[in-house]
């Protein structure tokens, strides 16, 4: 398969900086610089917008050498192996993270977030204003899923 480089659009600033610190993402207010390159009009009109869905690199972490056998999700005993393609954790391909945020503010290059999951310094590859037509309906999860999930998002 042919590759492809990706250049960040800009950086993720807030108080985390513990990688291995993955709960309680809930309160954690965030703020995106967008570099320089797009113009200080680059986030016009994503004021209106609840919320934006932020795809940034895992790049505080490295990559596993071998995806091909399933693993304890979050390496907890208590949860099922799962396949790589079904959890959402830093060590996979690429290493790329989304995460459907709160807008809190913007201003110039300027975009504050609330619940991003990401630590200070990691790099953000794009934005997306979060659209009710694209957001899923009736999603189905193991149970296992939101028992683990309870805690990540708590402030």
């Amino acid at each position: 398969m042919p590759s492809f480089e990706v250049t960040p659009i800009g950086t993720v600033r807030n108080n985390r900086t513990d990688v291995q610190h993955t709960d309680n993402w809930g309160a954690v207010r965030s703020t995106i610089t967008i570099d320089e390159r797009f113009g200080e009009a680059c986030l016009q009109g994503l004021e209106g917008f609840s919320h934006v869905e932020v795809l940034f690199v895992f790049d505080q972490l490295p990559e596993l050498d071998d995806y091909r056998e399933p693993r304890p999700y979050r390496g907890r005993s208590d949860l099922p192996p799962v396949g790589v393609f079904a959890g959402r954790g830093p060590r996979r391909p690429n290493r790329i993270g989304v995460t459907c945020c709160a807008v809190e503010a913007v201003n110039g290059r300027e975009l504050t977030v609330v619940g991003l999951d990401a630590v200070s310094g990691t790099p953000v590859i794009d934005l997306k204003p979060t659209m009710a037509e694209f957001r899923a309906v009736d999603i189905k999860q193991p149970e296992w899923v939101s028992r683990m999930m309870s805690e990540y998002f708590q402030p």
